[in-house]
């Protein structure tokens, strides 16, 4: 079966192993349809070109770069015409006019569709996007969903139709893998963030909590926003200059040995209004790597982590600590949590599994599913 893909997110490079893997499915022949580049949030991803054995990476021009609910592909019609898809999986939310846009073609052409969703609030927008979710909803085929919480949400909403929950992408177990050297016994304990650097991201909670902290430990920050110079400032006031390190951007080429270094990665979002963790992919990426987490209770982190992770109340300082102070001291803890994070995620979030999953929802819509 021919299945075409529109998919900003297929820009970075590790993620494109799912593709991979999609594609060694002797029935599948995949085409993905990604920008050039995408802008957000003042930082421009351009296409990488990583993993692209066994399907077609094509590159389409994008209108209104940058504008999450705005922007679709112009000439996609010609894309589907040429390549005439029997499923057209559109990786982008129901509100957004891009998978207005491509739902209305494939439908043009004949082909079965399908369109992906993390939103896991029930959020009503203004018109036209009101409107533009009211057809998506409507004339789709199929729906996958990120989270648990996302499919309640289509469903409150009145989506009716067949639906999966399959998280967007896994990880690769041949990049993110545990570590193999023993560390100098001197190193210290250090903990990691990876993520952006925004207020709903629970930074300064993480900061107040390591503060606290005895013996030899540093926390190491990777990832920019508009918040670094304030946390930066509060790590000072907390007296915490010489242990905290803010590593900027970190490529996702050296995402696994930059976890590779850590002995916990904390992720202590908290909830807003308009927002609440979708799911967290640096959880996994670090549970692949051997790393023991700790994530807040806010959104889908919960389940993300199971049992094999410690889950602390949003924005509870002393909560927090303790976490960090057993993972310090307690080193069977520390072991037996690295390996049920691996374990879980080798059962649950492999992009070979992922895979797995998202090629059955093509087999159903075909009506080759048992």
């Amino acid at each position: 079966m021919r299945v075409l893909m529109i998919s900003k997110a297929c820009l970075i490079g590790s993620y494109q192993s799912k593709l991979v893997e999609i594609a060694r499915f002797p029935d599948i022949e995949l085409t993905v349809a990604v920008p050039p580049s995408w802008r957000e949030r003042g930082h421009t991803s351009v296409l990488e070109r990583a993993q692209t054995s066994g399907y077609e990476l094509a590159v389409e021009p994008i209108a209104f770069n940058g504008s999450f609910h705005l922007h679709f592909y112009p000439r996609l019609g010609r894309r589907m015409r040429a390549t005439r898809p029997d499923i057209v999986h559109i990786d982008e939310e129901p509100y957004n006019l891009a998978t207005y846009h491509a739902l209305r073609l494939g439908k043009s052409i004949g082909a079965r569709t399908l369109w992906f969703s993390w939103q896991n609030l029930q959020r009503r927008y203004p018109l036209p996007f009101r409107l533009i979710e009211r057809y998506n909803l409507r004339n789709v085929d199929y729906a996958i969903a990120g989270s648990a919480g996302a499919s309640a949400v289509w469903r409150a909403k009145g989506y009716g139709g067949p639906l999966a929950v399959v998280p967007q992408f896994g990880v690769s177990t041949d990049d993110f893998f545990p570590r193999t050297v023993r560390r100098a016994p001197d190193r210290g304990f250090v903990i990691g963030y990876v993520g952006r650097l925004v207020p709903e991201k629970g930074v300064d909670v993480l900061l107040r909590a390591s503060a606290r902290l005895g013996g030899e430990w540093r926390l190491a920050i990777a990832g920019a926003g508009p918040l670094r110079s304030h946390l930066e400032t509060l790590a000072h006031h907390l007296g915490l200059a010489d242990r905290v390190f803010f590593d900027g951007h970190v490529s996702s080429a050296r995402m696994p040995a930059y976890y590779r270094e850590l002995d916990a990665l904390v992720l202590p979002s908290l909830s807003r209004p308009n927002w609440v963790e979708q799911f967290g992919r640096v959880l996994i990426e670090a549970m692949a790597a051997g790393v023991p987490v700790v994530g807040s209770d806010c959104g889908e982190i919960p389940r993300v982590v199971g049992e094999a992770g410690l889950v602390f109340p949003e924005g509870d300082v002393t909560a927090l600590h303790d976490c960090l102070a057993r993972l310090m001291r307690d080193r069977e803890l520390w072991s037996h949590l690295a390996r049920r994070g691996r374990e879980r995620v080798l059962a649950r979030f492999t992009q070979a599994e992922i895979a797995r999953k998202t090629v059955a929802v093509y087999r159903e819509l075909v009506g080759e599913a048992p």
